[in-house]
């Protein structure tokens, strides 16, 4: 990923703590910021994250945290000016359906970390949110190719809050709690929904690395969880990365909290993924087989980047073949990818 010229000024030589730093996302934040010039620290408990994505920090620079751990989050987060507090306890749709009451660690972690932060001094922090914070209502219809905006979740009116499951209940919980954080000063705080991120680092739970895993398998009949007719923003992580640093920068200005999307504005079916897909690899299934049985969350999500860009003169810009061809390519050179079905099936569900 290249690294943004208009960002360089705002983390050089600055202290940055990552938490859940070697995980997908985090890890590719990690690096973005090494090139940037920052001091970054990364808290992981490597439950889900690889060592071996942190490359771009030294040995001494990566602590062993277990964040739901109150006690050692107190004693073990280090003094750092910006956070971005990515550690969660997450998957893909049939983990994060499957294991509701493992998921909501997640109101532990976040309370946690906002305590250890303000006591330490943090000046601002970055919360990974998500779009399952959304009201699920407003995501119910695939014709209805509503982009959602950043004023239709929140508890401040009624109907606001009826996020997706208990992973979205978690996130808009963790935004709540941010906000009243930052009330008293002088930390500043932003949480950014991020919109259905793909790319390299990811792992056969999310939809993404999953129909590209199926698709080098040559699996026929070749399954796919629900119709294909449901829409996603499939966001490559470059773009995430971008946003989150994006936010970064909006320590000391005169809001103390914002709510701010991350994610492309475009709908594309399951289905659309799938033609770019196949056409790139070179193959296709004679049948796909619609599992309507699986767990496959709301019909239709998109984002609105109206406030994004009115802010950061700025948006998601890699196109879907782009991004896919990327991910595509590192997937591929895998070798310790799944080599049957079997082997693949065991992973979906999976963190």
């Amino acid at each position: 990923m290249a690294v943004a010229s208009d960002l360089s000024s705002a983390y050089e030589r600055r202290s940055v703590l990552v938490t859940g730093g070697a995980s997908f996302i985090g890890s590719h934040l990690v690096e973005e910021l090494a090139q940037l010039g920052a001091d970054v620290v990364v808290v992981d408990d490597f439950s889900s994250g690889r060592r071996d994505n942190l490359m771009a920090v030294p040995h001494d620079r990566v602590l062993e945290v277990d964040l739901s751990d109150r006690v050692q989050t107190m004693s073990d987060l280090p003094s750092c000016e910006i956070v971005f507090h990515l550690a969660a306890v997450h998957g893909g749709r049939g983990f994060i359906d499957t294991y509701p009451d493992q998921v909501l660690v997640n109101l532990a972690i976040d309370n946690n970390v906002l305590t250890a932060c303000r006591r330490v001094g943090t000046r601002h922090l970055v919360h990974a949110s998500s779009a399952c914070v959304y009201p699920t209502t407003l995501q119910a219809k695939t014709a209805s190719r509503h982009l959602l905006a950043e004023d239709e979740a929140g508890f401040d009116a009624p109907g606001k809050a009826f996020s997706d499951g208990a992973y979205g209940w978690g996130k808009i919980m963790g935004e709540f709690q941010l906000e009243q954080f930052v009330r008293r000063g002088p930390m500043t705080g932003a949480s950014a929904r991020i919109f259905t991120a793909y790319g390299e680092r990811e792992n056969e739970s999310h939809a993404a690395i999953a129909l590209i895993a199926k698709a080098l398998l040559r699996i026929e009949p070749y399954p796919i969880w629900g119709d294909g007719l449901q829409t996603r923003n499939f966001t490559y992580v470059a773009d995430t990365v971008r946003g989150l640093l994006f936010l970064g920068t909006l320590g000391g200005r005169e809001v103390p909290f914002r709510a701010v999307n991350v994610g492309s504005s475009t709908h594309h079916t399951v289905l659309d993924f799938l033609d770019v897909l196949f056409d790139l690899i070179g193959w296709r299934p004679h049948l796909i087989e619609r599992q309507t049985w699986r767990p496959v969350g709301v019909a239709s999500r998109a984002s609105d980047n109206m406030l994004t860009r009115e802010l950061f003169g700025w948006e998601p810009q890699t196109s879907l073949r782009r991004g896919i061809g990327r991910t595509l390519e590192w997937y591929a050179a895998r070798h310790d990818r799944p080599t049957t079905g079997e082997e693949l099936e065991e992973l979906l569900n999976a963190r």
